[in-house]
């Protein structure tokens, strides 16, 4: 008899603790849910914060493409171009080679893949234009903003996301 009581009695707390873990699981996960989502929206303010701090607040949406599917395009020599007049009052000028990134899987890669070889030229003269436009202090500061700013032109001008990165292999100062 004892022994039944006491099976009877370890299977009650069993039992008692089997509930007490749900409730407490049930409310550690609400609150674990409500934290995670703080976090997330703390995350988000500061992602906003830093990328308006680098880029323009029309800024390119950054595409995720797999380098299987990444067709580069150099865009032959290097480009010399003349600066804007900065503080110190002389003329500078920057040595860049700029390569592009192409999405081979986007809608429009295969009817204007071809029209970026013919039209390199109209190409060099919207780089030349945005990158014309700094001072040397600004491309000191990073090129980061510069290249979102050819890409977006880029886009418009071949009215599609097809070009996804531009990429600086050579940059030089004087």
């Amino acid at each position: 008899m004892k022994k039944n009581m006491l099976s009877i009695l370890i299977l009650a707390l069993l039992i008692v603790n089997i509930v007490l873990t749900a409730i407490m699981m049930f409310s550690v996960t609400g609150t674990a849910k409500k934290t995670s989502a703080l976090i997330d929206d703390i995350s988000a303010a500061i992602n906003l914060d830093l990328r308006n701090q680098s880029t323009t607040s029309t800024a390119a949406p950054v595409v995720d493409v797999p380098i299987a599917d990444i067709d580069v395009i150099p865009l032959g020599e290097e480009l010399t171009i003349p600066l804007t007049i900065g503080a110190d009052g002389n003329q500078h000028y920057y040595l860049v080679a700029v390569s592009l990134s192409l999405n081979m899987k986007h809608a429009d890669y295969k009817k204007l893949q071809p029209t970026v070889t013919t039209q390199a030229d109209l190409i060099k003269g919207e780089i030349i234009s945005v990158i014309g436009s700094y001072t040397l202090e600004e491309i000191q500061q990073g090129t980061d903003g510069i290249r979102m700013e050819i890409l977006q032109r880029l886009q418009k001008l071949f009215d599609s996301q097809f070009i996804f990165n531009v990429t600086f292999t050579k940059g030089l100062t004087q």
